[in-house]
């Protein structure tokens, strides 16, 4: 069994350490849609036609992941067919199909089945879409959100680079008198608007909140609110994309690290 302890990991040792709390068993669900896994496949895959391989079980049939290619790899006693998708993917796969997930079995501390109810559910709440409305800020004041949403809301973001530049939290009065949280984006990226209001979405969701809400815009940086906004809110900046890597050929001998080979 690997030693390498993951994200995973750590989500089921907390659901392990408290199995009656809901906010644990949440958390651990996000982790497993927003990573990736590697589905072991019964051949390798032709084109985008997947073949997963079944295990008949006692409970019921399942499909197997690991959250590391090298915890497969040890399942299997060496090579074998697989497919890297995200844990939400894999779930959409499998809703209403009958079919439960083997998660990391016999290689990993996170080792566990999830029946199909497990699977449905998940597709289920990450289907969700938010609802749209207009409205008129008509105060902005310091956020009073639960912690739990806050994390939420910092481990989604941390994952959103390069699709805005920075979010605000602030609780906002509407000018219609209700009173809630708003979190606002500058700088989205053309396009990403729908992906951060899911995103925002599934921390209120997995953040176990109940009956939570929290309105969601889009601001431009000199639209005349944000001054306001930002005086009060609670800022989370988003990382920057990487930039990928630029490549140079490099003459045989030219670099002192790396000696031309001897033939």
């Amino acid at each position: 069994m690997s030693d390498v302890l993951t994200l995973l990991d750590a989500a089921h040792a907390a659901v392990s350490a408290d199995p009656a709390s809901e906010t644990a068993r949440l958390r651990f669900y996000e982790r497993l849609a927003d990573g990736e896994l590697f589905l072991l496949l019964e051949r390798e895959a032709v084109g985008e036609k997947l073949d997963p391989k079944v295990f008949d079980l006692e409970s019921g049939p399942v499909v197997l992941v690991f959250d590391r290619e090298e915890r497969l790899a040890e399942f299997s006693g060496g090579i074998a067919p697989w497919a890297a998708l995200p844990g939400r993917v894999i779930a959409g796969l499998l809703k209403g199909q009958g079919i439960g997930l083997g998660v990391n079995l016999g290689v990993a501390p996170s080792a566990m089945l999830l029946p199909p109810e497990a699977m449905d559910w998940l597709a289920e709440t990450l289907e969700g879409e938010p609802d749209e409305a207009v409205a008129s800020p008509g105060e902005f004041f310091a956020p009073s959100a639960p912690g739990a949403l806050i994390a939420a809301l910092d481990g989604k973001l941390a994952r959103a680079g390069g699709l805005a530049g920075a979010a605000f939290l602030a609780g906002v009065r509407w000018q219609d008198g209700r009173r809630g949280h708003l979190l606002a984006f500058t700088g989205a990226a053309e396009g990403a608007q729908a992906a951060l209001a899911r995103a925002v979405r599934e921390a209120l969701v997995f953040s176990g909140i109940e009956a939570g809400e929290l309105d969601v815009a889009f601001l431009s940086p000199d639209d005349k609110s944000l001054a306001a906004l930002a005086r009060v809110a609670l800022r989370f900046d988003l990382p920057e994309p990487e930039a990928p890597a630029v490549l140079r050929p490099v003459a045989p001998g030219s670099d002192p690290d790396k000696p031309p080979r001897l033939r």
